[in-house]
């Protein structure tokens, strides 16, 4: 067999196996038609979180009540530590709000809450400036953690709201009972509840192995209103 009838057999047997099938050249526009555009795929809208409602904070307030403890307690003063600053805001119709303050803004033991929180004796300007100072150094960490925020949802009507409060780097959430009122676009929301300052990594203030201390446990106290 000679040589170039070799290659013909050998071609003949490559073309049986694939059928000797071309492949169709590329769909090509008439002349003149418009190039085809490719259409971006449909990003589905996020549902409308309606309008906002922002913390009047001229009218809102946070006030903190902690009290002695230690053998000594009598020597020492009980104490209201309060933020005016509040700022935030509220989406009716997600039933959510999230909300601030500054470690670094709260007064301390100004009369009229401490008349509020039944507390008689009035401290002295330099009792007051050393309560401060030990609050925010010794105890909050107040330049490491200047913030306290507060996330909260109302899952149903005249239900406990949950409330996640984050202090010190530390987010404990709680079911918090309050009293509610909606009128004319403003909301307002009163409580009180209990926390421990341990709950949230922190040191209650002591001196002299807690002879004078502060006791763990305090109450939380706030009026709140958006409009």
């Amino acid at each position: 067999m000679t040589h170039t009838k070799l290659t013909y057999i050998v071609l003949a047997a490559l073309c049986a196996l694939s059928a000797c099938t071309q492949l169709p050249p590329p769909a090509t526009a008439p002349a003149g038609a418009p190039a085809a555009v490719e259409t971006p795929p449909t990003i589905p809208a996020l549902p409308d979180a309606g309008p906002l409602l922002h913390i009047d904070t001229a009218q809102s307030l946070i006030a903190v009540t902690v009290r002695r403890g230690g053998i000594l307690a009598r020597l020492g003063h009980d104490h209201v530590v309060a933020s005016h600053t509040v700022t935030g805001t509220v989406s009716p119709s997600r039933n959510v709000a999230d909300f601030q303050f500054r470690l670094d803004e709260m007064k301390i033991d100004e009369a009229d809450l401490r008349r509020i929180a039944g507390l008689e004796k009035q401290p002295s300007a330099d009792a007051i400036e050393g309560t401060r100072h030990n609050m925010l150094t010794k105890v909050l960490d107040a330049d490491r953690y200047p913030l306290v925020t507060v996330h909260v949802e109302r899952r149903a009507a005249g239900q406990p709201l949950q409330v996640a409060i984050t202090l010190h780097g530390v987010t404990r959430t709680l079911a918090i009972p309050v009293e509610l009122r909606e009128e004319n676009g403003v909301i307002n929301v009163k409580g009180t509840v209990q926390l421990k300052q341990t709950d949230f990594g922190l040191t209650p203030f002591s001196v002299m192995g807690g002879a004078m201390s502060v006791l763990d446990s305090m109450e939380l106290r706030f009026d709140l209103t958006a409009r």
